[in-house]
């Protein structure tokens, strides 16, 4: 396996490296998408717009607890890839084993912090006496099986590494297909609510990061567990590579706070009584409806990450660029059909997760996706640079990304298209990605300029060692 992998990062043309790693990376977030949809549409059609709302108020503190874990496991995926393309393998094991232990610590704490502190935090992000109960059960409810879910993301990303790719992807779909199956039992037959939807998540996370774990405990993975030794620059490397991420994760959630806030008030201005749970639930149909494209964008830039961080260790730019090229170009085809999509079907997609009868909130959520859309015309290029910059151990570049993408941009855009009422929230995601492409190529032009400079000075340092020799 360890040959196989290295081989492949090294040697294998882009565009068959490309299909042969981007491909099941893609598969395996969408099969992860199509989770989270079915769960919006079981939560809409079955309980209503009032869970809706709830789970939407909920589920930012659920995924800030998920991005500690992302910021342990994506920032020691960027120095593991690249200690393998140095061959230190003692590195890349260490840094492994090391991260595993630090995600499940941290998930401990976090899990009893949202379960303890759970009506305190639903209440400040936004929950009033109405939504309050059902939102505080949600996190309750995911709290309980946070320290060995949370590790699913980090063990997908670590079987990618080790060239367990359709692994990781088979992992995915069964973990979705498990899930699915839990959340139809749980509220079709137990007749459950908005509990049995965190519980299905909850279980087959749970149960998937322990089969994740089976090769790496078999030793038959190219990463191996061993006695960890932590050190200060290590957590530090780690903590730098992992930030981009985490702060845009922590961001977004503090944006989605702000934005379920400004929702609640604007929604009770323009659309009178009750209509601030409208608008919070029509941003959870915006949400959902992104689930169907967004996945597809990060796949393929997390699953060339680290072919990426491989060649940077290794000194091959020219490589480097001819990947980052076809992330690119994937990423925008998947970028442009994601448009055309929202923007043909947007009442279609509306009535998978709003009751036929709820005709306002229908109306609304079908005019709002097709405003959102056009967000994806630019989406691509930021979710691809972040990716990129994160992977060749670029954290500050990736930091200054997640954090004008996450919350600079759409804070200054909500307040400059305050005066647009709900229309000026459902656009703010159009002027964030536009922003974003240009700040994307403001900092990769600047990347260009470094790698020219590296491969001028590895060539003259090639050719001062031939002629000595």
């Amino acid at each position: 396996m360890k040959i196989k992998t290295e081989e492949m990062y090294a040697t294998m043309s882009p565009w068959r490296l490309f299909f042969i790693v981007a491909a099941p990376g893609m598969v395996s977030m969408f099969a992860m998408s199509i989770y989270s949809i079915v769960e919006g549409i079981f939560i809409g059609q079955i309980l209503g717009e009032g869970a809706f709302a709830a789970v939407n108020i909920a589920f930012p503190l659920v995924m800030i607890n998920f991005s500690l874990a992302d910021l342990i496991g994506v920032g020691a995926s960027a120095p593991i890839s690249v200690a393998l393309g140095k061959n230190d393998h003692r590195t890349a094991n260490n840094v492994f084993t090391c991260s595993a232990i630090m995600i499940f610590v941290v998930s401990v704490i976090m899990g009893c912090i949202m379960f303890f502190a759970a009506v305190p935090l639903s209440r400040l992000m936004g929950a009033d006496d109405v939504l309050l109960d059902t939102a505080v059960r949600y996190l309750r409810t995911a709290a309980l099986c946070s320290p060995l879910a949370a590790l699913f993301f980090a063990m997908d990303n670590y079987l990618r590494i080790s060239g367990f790719v359709k692994t990781s992807m088979i992992i995915n779909i069964c973990c979705n297909l498990l899930t699915l199956g839990l959340l139809t039992f749980f509220l079709l037959v137990c007749k459950m609510d908005v509990v049995g939807s965190a519980l299905a998540t909850s279980i087959s996370m749970s149960l998937c990061s322990a089969v994740a774990m089976i090769p790496f405990v078999a030793n038959k993975a190219l990463l191996k567990f061993t006695k960890p030794k932590f050190s200060f620059s290590m957590i530090k490397q780690i903590t730098a590579c992992g930030s981009p991420i985490f702060l845009s994760n922590v961001s977004g959630r503090l944006t989605s706070i702000l934005m379920n806030i400004s929702l609640m008030a604007l929604g009770a201005k323009t659309l009178g009584e009750g209509g601030g749970q409208t608008a919070v639930a029509v941003y959870a149909v915006l949400m959902y409806s992104s689930d169907l494209c967004w996945p597809l964008l990060y796949g393929i830039a997390d699953s060339l990450s680290p072919a990426l961080g491989y060649n940077w260790g290794a000194k091959s730019y020219g490589r480097v660029k001819s990947i980052a090229k076809c992330a690119y170009i994937g990423t925008a085809v998947i970028g442009f059909v994601s448009t055309a999509f929202l923007f043909f079907f947007p009442d279609m997609i509306a009535s998978w997760f709003v009751k036929a009868e709820d005709t306002r909130l229908l109306e609304i959520s079908a005019r709002a996706i097709r405003l959102f859309c056009f967000a994806y015309l630019f989406r691509w290029i930021a979710v691809t640079t972040q990716s990129y910059f994160s992977a060749i151990e670029k954290p500050l570049q990736a930091t200054v990304m997640a954090v004008a993408v996450a919350f600079v941009f759409p804070v200054l855009l909500l307040g400059a298209l305050w005066g647009f009422g709900l229309d000026g929230i459902w656009f703010n995601f159009v002027g964030v990605n536009a922003l974003a492409a240009i700040l994307s190529a403001i900092l990769l032009l600047h990347l260009m300029k470094e790698i020219r400079k590296r491969e001028a000075t590895d060539s003259a340092s090639f050719t001062k060692q031939k002629s000595t020799s």
